[in-house]
């Protein structure tokens, strides 16, 4: 059972790094630094996207319109952070 907490802990740690690219990325495009138009960058953006999208979807339905201001990344990472937490703190338990 600790093998199964250790990869549930090992996928909560790949979506943080998934959803920091993908707002690292953001911001390099809106600054300009990325362009979209260069193939392997589009790739990235609109496969990062695909992969977000289910998880941005229904946080982004709940959230209120902030303008221009996206918090889903923000609320997404505080809840893995979350699970994270809830994760290691119930080890014992499945022990």
């Amino acid at each position: 059972m600790l093998s199964l907490i250790q990869i549930l802990l090992l996928i909560l740690d790949i979506v943080w790094f998934i959803i920091l690219a993908h707002v690292i990325m953001s911001w390099l495009i809106n600054f300009q630094v990325l362009n979209l138009h260069q193939q392997l960058v589009g790739q990235i953006w609109y496969g990062l996207n695909r992969l977000l999208e289910p998880i941005y979807g229904p946080i982004r339905r709940i959230l209120p319109n902030m303008g221009g201001l996206d918090l889903t990344p923000l609320v997404v990472l505080i809840g893995v952070y979350a699970l994270r937490i809830i994760l290691i703190n119930n080890v014992a338990y499945f022990v």
